[in-house]
């Protein structure tokens, strides 16, 4: 494995390269079924709420009206389309995974959201879709769309491994793939925190939005203090995300703001404690910031959670201490450096920061 000591992020302590989810998946168990819609019903589905395709869970729509344009113009040729690939969650809902600035296109155009734009075909440039002749718009709303959707029941680091592999576009990172799949109070949640500028302070700046490398963290958090590290099992970090997230989606919002009240102490004890040094491995009076640990975030942002700023700060010269002997420590030092998704290691990293916690704290 590679040791990823830093990227455009600046985070080390993550396992990002991981084998196929795909492996031990019984090859003869159908994960994908194929269906034939036409375009009318493909849009129909989702101006009734049937297909998630919010540009927030996924990507922001990019095509200009040229590309729209064209693809429009190609149904109307009757030019065979690229299929769609869609993913189905447990409430039933269908997932757009490839084919969202098509399909996203084909709802504008029903909508009249755009005319074509076509100068070397007269009679369709400048038209919207009511302009079209009744025989175009027929053409347009009967053509039919190739769909392979990913069954709900198919594990979670398969599911995020077939959605790697069938992605046209820009590849999307597992957190992006995640924040659409369990869209809803968990998505808006991990949104609305990590823009709080607590937050970015805490974390330096150092974790990318695009990418949503700050909304795994978040998730991160959740997962570890709602589930707790016991829960952490087959070394699996994708579907231990993915079960937070779960979770979250059938919380109360008074449940969710007691986690957000959670999430900001934590981030605050850390913030008092150490500054710009907060979810880094450092030595004290250091002077040069390196980088943010994903594995070391685990462990702090959930046990500082749980006590009161007054009563770290009470502790604060105790809890350094016993933090910066703890870095010294070269079993806590190899579970947040190497092979950190390992359960060994997450189970390990955990139980050796939780005897800190307990002696500093005088708690069981």
């Amino acid at each position: 494995m590679t040791v990823k000591t830093k990227n455009e992020d600046d985070v080390e302590g993550l396992d990002e390269n991981v084998d196929s989810g795909l492996g031990d998946y019984p090859i003869d168990t159908m994960m994908i079924r194929k269906e034939t819609r036409t375009i009318f019903d493909v849009v129909r589905r989702i101006q009734n709420g049937g297909f998630v395709l919010d540009p927030d869970f996924q990507r922001e729509f990019v095509w200009n009206a040229e590309r729209q344009s064209r693809l429009i113009e190609s149904v109307i040729m009757r030019i065979p389309l690229p299929v769609f690939y869609l993913a189905e969650d447990l409430e039933g809902r269908t997932i757009v995974v490839d084919g969202l600035q098509r399909l996203t296109t084909f709802q504008r155009f029903f909508d009249n959201s755009f005319a074509l734009e076509l100068g070397h075909q007269a009679s369709l440039n400048g038209k919207t879709f009511q302009e079209l002749p009744p025989k175009l718009q027929n053409r347009v709303e009967d053509c039919n769309l190739e769909l392979y959707i990913i069954d709900a029941q198919v594990p979670e680091r398969a599911k995020l491994d077939i959605f790697e592999r069938v992605n046209s576009g820009e590849p999307l990172t597992r957190q992006q793939m995640r924040n659409c799949i369990y869209t809803g109070p968990a998505s808006r949640w991990l949104r609305d925190e990590v823009e709080k500028p607590l937050f970015i302070e805490a974390t330096g700046k150092s974790l990318r939005q695009k990418t949503m490398r700050d909304r795994e963290f978040a998730n991160r958090f959740c997962a570890f203090y709602l589930l707790g590290p016991d829960e952490y099992r087959k070394s699996d970090m994708d579907d231990f995300l993915a079960r937070s997230l779960t979770k979250m989606n059938k919380m109360s919002e008074s449940e969710l703001e007691a986690l957000s009240e959670a999430f900001r102490t934590g981030l605050q004890n850390n913030l008092n404690l150490f500054g710009n040094h907060a979810f880094r491995k450092h030595i004290p009076d250091q002077d040069r910031r390196s980088v943010v640990n994903a594995s070391l975030w685990d462990v702090m942002s959930t046990g500082l959670a749980r006590f009161s700023e007054a009563d770290v700060s009470k502790r604060e010269a105790i809890f350094k201490n016993a933090f910066y002997a703890l870095l010294e420590n070269h079993e806590f030092i190899d579970s947040i450096t190497y092979s950190v998704n390992s359960t060994n290691k997450v189970q390990r990293r955990f139980e050796l920061a939780g005897e800190m916690f307990s002696e500093v704290f005088d708690v069981a």
